[in-house]
């Protein structure tokens, strides 16, 4: 099943559990996958191309103690 609710800045942001500020700065520094859609000048992604993105991220890779 695939989630094709659309995000903004602000439901990625609560996703990472970050700022939307710093969604934005993924974007700029091109660290975030291209919109899914863009209307009215601003973008959008699929709740999926989120996931699958941040899925993959190099900093969210099951992190370890030090005693693993």
């Amino acid at each position: 099943m695939t989630d094709r609710r659309l995000w903004s800045y602000r439901e990625i942001a609560a996703h990472l559990q970050v700022q939307p500020d710093t969604v934005r700065a993924y974007r700029k520094h091109g660290l975030l996958p291209e919109p899914d859609l863009v209307e009215g000048g601003r973008p959008y992604w699929f709740a999926d191309t989120v996931r699958a993105w941040a899925a993959r991220r190099l900093g969210n890779r099951g992190r370890r103690g030090w005693w693993e």
